[in-house]
C-alpha cells in the first residue's frame, strides 16, 4: 500500500445547513485541493437536533457533479437498504456522467434506524442487512455492465464498515476501497484479516486502498502511523451549518508536505 497516493476527502454533512451553507462549503472545498467531497446517505441529522434540518444524498450528489470540476464525488456511505440495486447502479452511472467520471460509489448495508423507520423500510437485523448487500452487489456490477451508455470508468466500489466476518470479505470480493473509523490499532487488526479474506477469494489485497475518519491532533502527528498502516485516504468530517475547514486544510497541508 506504501506506493499508493495519499488523497485528503471531507465528508460535507448535510445537516443543520441551508442548501447554500453546503454548496458554498462544496466550493470552498475544492478551492482548498481536496481530494474527494463526500456526503452521507440518512433522512435526519446523525448530530444534535434528531430533527434538524437535512437533505438527500443522491439528489444532491447530482449538483456537485455538475459544480464542480476536479474532485471525485461520492457518498460516505450509501445505504443499499434504501434503493432497488438496478435503479442504485443506473443513478450512480448517470451520476458517473454528470461527474464526467468522478464518482467514487460508497455502500454499506446500512444501520440508522430512525431512516428505516420513518421512511417505511424494514430494519430487520445487522446480519440481514449485510446479506442483502451480499445478494445486491452483484445485481449493481451486472447493471453496470448492461447500461446503455456504460459508465465512464470502472466506478469504484468503496464498502464502509468494519465487519470481520461479512463485511471485510466483502470488500474483498467487491470493493477498490475500503473505508472505516477505526483508531491506529484497529486499522490494524482489521486490515490484516482484509488481507486474509482477499488471500481466500484471490485477491491482491495492494489492490484495495485502505480509507480512514481522520483523528483528532496534528496530521504530521498522527498521520504517519496511519500511513504506515495502510492508510492512504484521510477523511475529515465536517458538520453545518458553518462547515469549518481549518482542520481539512491542515490535513491538505500535510499532504502537501509530503
Amino acid at each position: 500500500m506504501t506506493s499508493t497516493p495519499i488523497r485528503i476527502g471531507v465528508q460535507l454533512q448535510p445537516q443543520h445547513a441551508e442548501y447554500s451553507d453546503i454548496r458554498d462549503a462544496v466550493l470552498r472545498a475544492e478551492d482548498l485541493g481536496v481530494d474527494v467531497i463526500f456526503n452521507w446517505d440518512h433522512f435526519y441529522p446523525l448530530y444534535g437536533d434528531p430533527d434538524g434540518k437535512h437533505f438527500e444524498c443522491w439528489t444532491m450528489l447530482g449538483a456537485w457533479a455538475e459544480q464542480t470540476s476536479n474532485v471525485e464525488i461520492g457518498a460516505l456511505v450509501t445505504c443499499n437498504s434504501y434503493r432497488n440495486p438496478e435503479l442504485l447502479a443506473d443513478m450512480a452511472r448517470t451520476v458517473d456522467h454528470m461527474s464526467n467520471g468522478r464518482l467514487i460509489f460508497g455502500i454499506g448495508s446500512g444501520w440508522f434506524e430512525k431512516d428505516y423507520t420513518e421512511y417505511g423500510y424494514d430494519f430487520g437485523t445487522a446480519g440481514g442487512r449485510l446479506n442483502k448487500l451480499a445478494d445486491d452487489l452483484p445485481r449493481i456490477e451486472s447493471r453496470w455492465a448492461k447500461l446503455n451508455p456504460a459508465p465512464v470508468r470502472k466506478i469504484p466500489v468503496m464498502i464502509g464498515g468494519g465487519g470481520e466476518k461479512k463485511t471485510l470479505r466483502l470488500v474483498a470480493q467487491h470493493a477498490d476501497l475500503w473505508h472505516s473509523f477505526s483508531d491506529l490499532e484497529t486499522l490494524q487488526r482489521k486490515s490484516a484479516i482484509l488481507d486474509q479474506h482477499c488471500a481466500d477469494v484471490g485477491r491482491d489485497p495492494s489492490e484495495i486502498a485502505r480509507s480512514v475518519g481522520t483523528p483528532d491532533g496534528d496530521p504530521a502527528e498522527v498521520g504517519p502511523a496511519l500511513l504506515a498502516a495502510g492508510a492512504s485516504l484521510f477523511t475529515v468530517g465536517v458538520g453545518g451549518p458553518d462547515y469549518d475547514l481549518d482542520k481539512l486544510k491542515a490535513w491538505i497541508d500535510w499532504r502537501n508536505s509530503l
